[in-house]
């Protein structure tokens, strides 16, 4: 993988441009299984098991991928308890509760239009 810096030049964070820091961030961020980590975790601190019982439908590979991309983004804080067996626990940073907040806001539009967009898909559909 080629990571891209970021110098604070204008075209890197451009999300237009295909060599853009920011697409590359974007696309990191735009899937739902990351949405639904950033949005279970909220202000708690859980556990992988935590995480992977309150999202229904994630397997464990993609909730691994999915807190490491979040981790090396610097949006989750892994911690790793000196114990046996050893106790691993997720907390969002404060870039991430930035984002929690925007994500918070989808998840309020999702439920203001769900039946909308139902009809529509049915009027589509038909």
């Amino acid at each position: 993988m080629v990571t891209k810096q970021f110098r604070g030049s204008p075209k890197e964070a451009d999300l237009t441009r295909a060599d853009s820091l920011a697409r590359e961030i974007f696309s990191d961020l735009a899937n739902k299984w990351a949405l639904l980590i950033i949005e279970a975790l909220g202000e708690r601190t859980l556990r992988f098991s935590e995480l992977r019982d309150g999202i229904e439908g994630i397997s464990h590979k993609m909730l691994t991928q999915n807190l490491r991309m979040l981790e090396r983004n610097g949006l989750v804080e892994r911690t790793v308890h000196p114990t046996v067996p050893p106790r691993v626990e997720y907390t969002l940073t404060e870039p991430g509760q930035a984002l929690r907040v925007t994500i918070d806001g989808m998840c309020d539009w999702t439920h203001r239009y769900l039946g909308h967009i139902e009809s529509s898909r049915r009027h589509f559909d038909s």
